[in-house]
C-alpha cells in the first residue's frame, strides 16, 4: 500500500516523496519515489545505509564521487556524509539504515 501511496503522490509532487516502509529499535527501511530529474538535496545520515534501485536510474552522489545506479543495483551511504540523489529516470528506490 505505501509504495502504491508513493506512486500516486508523485503524480502532482515537485520534490521526490519518501515514506518508511518498515521501522525496528535499530534500522528503518525507506521507500523514496522520484519523477525524471528530482533531486534529493544534499543531506547526511546518522546510521549506515545501502540505496537500492528498484525501479528506474539514479546518480548518487557524494562529493567529487557520482556514481549510476540503474534497476538492482545498490550502494552504501556512510555515515555523516553528505550526499544526493538525482533521478535520471521515473524511479523507486529503498534506503535501508542501521
Amino acid at each position: 500500500m505505501i509504495l502504491k501511496e508513493i506512486l500516486q503522490q508523485l503524480e502532482t509532487a515537485v520534490n521526490p516523496v519518501a515514506k518508511v516502509l518498515h521501522k525496528g529499535d535499530h534500522f528503518k527501511v525507506l521507500a523514496i519515489g522520484f519523477k525524471k530529474g528530482m533531486l534529493l538535496k544534499e543531506h547526511k545520515t546518522p546510521l549506515t545505509a545501502l540505496l537500492t534501485v528498484f525501479e528506474g536510474k539514479v546518480i548518487y552522489r557524494e562529493g567529487d564521487m557520482e556514481k549510476v545506479l540503474s534497476q538492482y543495483e545498490s550502494t552504501p551511504i556512510p555515515i555523516n556524509v553528505i550526499h544526493s540523489v538525482e533521478a535520471v529516470e521515473n524511479s523507486l528506490c529503498l534506503v535501508t539504515q542501521g
